[in-house]
């Protein structure tokens, strides 16, 4: 189960540690966080996060929601950016956020399944599209230098991109898949209570709440959607890291050596 740090300003925030492998280790607790943005953390809430010690925050954000929401960063911690979306031409899943202003035009480009193909669609190019391939082998070969831990990685509501982020780390780590589509969905718990308020304002306003929960919240085949391209391009976990990122057999078991105890 996995260890949940509590930081009320930034609720999804969650040490990455405390699960089991296959192979009976244990994924180490205090290196790696995952969290939502840290644009909104309280100055209360900024202390509890300097607390960890953090030697980087890496940002899988756009440049655009980097701008809107800049974090709040403990000090002593680097900021690094890393758009795992910079080659991608449509909204980043978080950005669907801004059509919802509109209630009429949501429903239409949204309703009717559209929004959960949408999401399909991004998760399986969080695994080929060109610019999150860079993306995320600079964020795990980022992981494997032990000068940069403890670290914490996070998008805007720490629940697609940083979804992926996590569950390709875990599985590469050995953890069971349902223990990695477990970790995965624990971001509703977080998230939606997070934006319920909006939730309703919305759906006041027209906006079908299927709508709201599909953009807002993570489902089990969105992420079953990111493994199958995973599988369709490069066989299995190892060569998406080896073919997909360029990082091969010595440095994944240079991160399961970081990682599992």
């Amino acid at each position: 189960m996995t260890a949940t740090v509590i930081i009320r300003s930034a609720p999804n925030l969650r040490d990455m540690g405390d699960h089991m492998t296959q192979t009976g280790g244990r994924i180490r607790t205090g290196l790696l966080y995952r969290s939502e943005n840290l644009g909104r953390l309280s100055d209360q809430d900024l202390a509890s996060l300097a607390a960890l010690g953090l030697a980087k925050i890496y940002d899988l954000r756009t440049a655009g929601e980097i701008a809107e929401q800049p974090d709040r960063l403990p000090a002593g911690a680097e900021h690094m950016v890393v758009d795992v979306l910079a080659g991608e031409k449509r909204a980043a899943p978080a950005e669907l956020l801004h059509l919802l202003s509109n209630p009429q035009e949501a429903n239409a480009r949204l309703g009717g399944g559209k929004v959960k193909d949408l999401f399909t669609q991004s998760y399986r190019e969080f695994v080929s599209l060109p610019s999150a391939r860079t993306g995320f082998a600079t964020l795990f070969t980022e992981f494997a230098g032990a000068r940069n831990l403890p670290a914490l990685f996070h998008c805007t509501t720490g629940k697609d991109r940083t979804g992926w982020a996590a569950a390709a780390l875990l599985t590469l780590c050995d953890v069971p898949y349902e223990d990695v589509l477990r970790d995965y969905l624990v971001s509703n718990n977080f998230i939606l209570p997070e934006y319920q308020e909006l939730i309703n304002i919305y759906t006041t306003k027209g906006v079908d709440e299927e709508i709201l929960q599909s953009v807002l919240g993570v489902r089990k085949e969105y992420l079953e959607s990111s493994f199958a391209e995973m599988r369709d391009c490069f066989g299995d976990i190892e060569g998406y890291f080896r073919i997909g990122l360029g990082i091969g057999a010595d440095e994944q078991q240079r991160l399961r050596e970081i990682f599992v105890e």
